[in-house]
């Protein structure tokens, strides 16, 4: 389970998160929703230890992202796919992350072969990696120690159809076999095509949640979105 609680976080005098709270939980895929720049990526590095809140708190399984021992074993994260060295290749990667897992040497094979990448690509140095390729080998990772939890960061960007619905397929699963995933996108199309549950964000703040089918059935998900992205809209404007 991923909580989070009156999370907040300010730069300067620009609040980018305002006491955001919600709960994502197993066997569902929670869907995190907004425009660009809502503080979706933001709520996210606050979950997993990477930017320290102000205020509130984030637990998952329980726990502080930083206080799980060998966290990788127990929490997928993709929040950045382009985020690799580019001189070492694909399987290098995440041969290093499973050495410091303490993985065995099968689990980069199984995790190649699940995303779909060939030993050819994998071979590859990922500077000459496309977008789409970068997603595959981040979702890789995230999924190397087969975690309980997943939190993927616009994990769409740069796939095609066929690697969209790839992607949907994986989340799927991983939920149906009692997974806890958390997965953002300013698409709302992408999310209403995979998601239990949404959580709306709109200028740092949450705007509405609930499970997709309540929010679909009483028209508040087309709605509290497009009111997200119009707000997002005249900000951008306004600055």
């Amino acid at each position: 389970m991923i909580e989070a609680k009156e999370l907040s976080k300010r730069y300067g005098s620009h609040t980018a998160v305002d006491r955001v709270s919600f709960t994502a939980k197993p066997y569902r895929v929670t869907g995190f929703l907004g425009p660009n720049g809502a503080g979706k990526s933001t709520t996210m590095r606050m979950l997993v230890g990477l930017a320290r809140p102000d205020s509130g708190e984030a637990r998952i399984l329980g726990a502080r992202f930083a206080d799980v021992p060998n966290p990788g074993r127990f929490v997928g994260v993709l929040l950045d796919a382009s985020a690799t060295h580019n001189g070492r290749s694909g399987r290098e990667t995440l041969e290093i992350a499973a050495l410091t897992m303490g993985l065995a040497s099968g689990s980069v094979d199984r995790a190649i072969d699940r995303v779909g990448l060939s030993r050819k690509e994998a071979a590859r140095r990922t500077g000459g990696y496309s977008l789409g390729m970068r997603q595959r080998l981040g979702i890789a990772q995230a999924l190397l120690a087969d975690p309980a939890v997943l939190i993927l960061d616009e994990p769409a960007n740069g796939l095609d159809p066929s690697g969209i619905r790839w992607m949907r397929d994986i989340v799927r699963d991983f939920a149906n076999d009692g997974g806890t995933v958390l997965l953002s996108s300013h698409q709302l199309s992408e999310v209403d095509a995979v998601a239990d549950d949404i959580v709306i964000m709109g200028s740092g703040r949450v705007t509405a949640q609930g499970t997709r089918d309540a929010l679909t059935r009483d028209g508040s998900l087309e709605d509290a979105f497009f009111a997200a992205t119009a707000e997002a809209s005249r900000e951008g404007t306004a600055a």
